[in-house]
């Protein structure tokens, strides 16, 4: 019989602890750090992006941080094919993989496969977008159940990025984006995980969120954002998404000043944070619960049993 580890999976929101519970976990498990947060990736964007700081992997080996560019996307596809060599690579070593991030995609990626979805030409998109716009979430939701009632029990009615993909891809392919699910290939088998969700009471994640803020901007997030604009990176690209880039720019433009800056950015990634958690609400109902105050408890009885492999 061959032994190796499990695979553990750390998600929660932003700001909610995540980066620290994969390095304590790291030094006590043997593990590897590999990123799964899709705004991470980019290597001219660190303090905006949180990126763990040198002093804190000291000894810790990270995969996927900083190593990709703005001026080019990186999609759920990409991530998976490098993820899968890194595991690989990871597991050769008798180490411990340790995913850590706040994209849900990654993760269903990881623990589903990826469907096989056929491209859906940008126009195509496009339109069907504009349609959303224009008669709105409830609307547009009914007209989905009707062109798919198998997204019923799938989408709540007020996931509208859900909503708008599964249209899109049941009026392009004549096929349910949940049957292209069912032909999916998944990589590992459910027992290789451990499956941890940070959970952080709204008031203390707000005072979190606003504390990160604070420090981003006392760190240089402005030089940075500032860097960034002289790259000039088209607007269709994933990296103008990143929190605080239009928010900064806007304070370079001269048109607020920079406490009206902070509190934007605060108020969006606020937002971005109550998205991650309904996604866990609708996604990740079977991942461990912890709660972000007894994370050093956790640490110290975790025990991450081997499996057992026929060889």
């Amino acid at each position: 019989m061959d032994k190796k580890s499990k695979i553990i999976l750390i998600a929660g929101p932003t700001a909610s602890g995540k980066s620290d519970l994969a390095i304590k976990l790291a030094k006590k498990v043997n593990g590897e750090i590999i990123n799964s947060d899709s705004m991470q990736i980019y290597k001219e964007i660190k303090i905006l992006n949180a990126r763990p700081k040198i002093k804190e992997i000291k000894n810790i080996t990270h995969h996927l941080y900083g190593f990709h560019s703005v001026k080019k996307n990186f999609s759920t596809g990409d991530w998976l094919k490098k993820v899968l060599k890194i595991i690989n690579q990871i597991q050769k070593k008798n180490k411990t993989p340790i995913l850590v991030g706040g994209t849900g995609l990654y993760f269903k990626a990881i623990l589903n496969g990826l469907a096989k979805i056929p491209v859906i030409p940008l126009k195509y998109r496009n339109k069907i977008r504009k349609q959303h716009l224009r008669i709105g979430q409830k609307k547009f939701y009914k007209n989905l159940i009707k062109l798919d009632p198998l997204a019923k029990s799938q989408i709540n009615a007020n996931d509208s990025q859900r909503s708008i993909r599964a249209f899109e891809v049941k009026k392009y392919t004549k096929i349910s984006l949940f049957m292209w699910f069912e032909k999916t290939k998944k990589y590992f088998n459910e027992k290789e995980f451990l499956k941890i969700y940070i959970d952080c009471p709204k008031e203390d994640l707000i005072r979190r969120i606003d504390r990160r803020v604070n420090n981003m901007i006392s760190a240089g997030a402005v030089n940075e954002v500032k860097k960034f604009r002289m790259l000039k990176v088209n607007k269709d690209k994933s990296s103008n998404k990143i929190i605080g880039i239009s928010e900064i720019s806007k304070f370079l433009n001269g048109e607020q000043n920079i406490d009206v800056t902070k509190d934007q950015i605060s108020i969006k990634t606020r937002q971005y944070a109550k998205r991650q958690r309904t996604w866990a609400r609708n996604q990740m109902i079977d991942w461990e619960n912890i709660d972000h105050k007894k994370l050093n408890s956790f640490i110290k009885n975790i025990k991450i049993p081997s499996l057992k492999l026929d060889q």
